[in-house]
């Protein structure tokens, strides 16, 4: 896990299997908010717990992040 805060503001969000999940849009305390990606499936979005890809914007907490860099966010495997 890694922590979430004001500086993810603008970056990409990459699922496990590397595709793209969408850009965080705004960011605070261990929660970023993010826009989907056009692309993003049904199937990614429900494992994500997002359920259809049709909201825009989706909270996305510090239990499901692996890594973060300066470019991106890197989610876990879902369980």
């Amino acid at each position: 896990m890694a922590p979430i805060d004001e500086s993810a503001e603008g970056k990409t969000v990459i699922a496990a299997d590397g595709s793209k999940v969408g850009t965080v849009v705004d960011a605070d305390n261990a929660t970023a908010y993010v826009e989907p990606d056009p692309d993003l499936t049904d199937e990614i979005a429900a494992e994500l717990g997002w359920g259809d890809a049709d909201e825009e914007t989706y909270e996305l907490d510090n239990d499901t992040v692996e890594s973060v860099t300066d470019d991106e966010i890197r989610l876990e495997e879902p369980n």
